[in-house]
């Protein structure tokens, strides 16, 4: 389903009600803006995104990462120490 921002605003009843079976994509000054998909179907999304990891199998892949690349990190730690960020002192932050 495709609306504009103004007809999801005032069917947003039919809206939620859609977006159970399918996504429904709302344009706004004629582009895409959004989509809005089931509560079930971002669920879904977040657990493929983080590959259905838990917080401790997180930790595992952090400490299988740093185990891998600890040389690697240790010699960009090393550079920055030596010679700063790159652009550092273009940054406004």
């Amino acid at each position: 389903m495709n609306l504009t921002a103004t007809d999801a605003k005032n069917r947003l009843g039919q809206v939620l009600e859609t977006a159970q079976r399918e996504p429904v994509f709302i344009d706004k000054s004629g582009r895409r803006h959004s989509v809005v998909i089931s509560a079930a179907r971002y669920e879904e999304l977040l657990r493929a995104e983080s590959g259905g990891s838990t917080p401790a199998s997180m930790e595992e892949r952090r400490r299988h990462f740093h185990e891998q690349y600890k040389d690697w990190i240790e010699l960009q730690n090393q550079f920055v120490a030596e010679y700063g960020v790159f652009g550092d002192e273009w940054r406004q932050w």
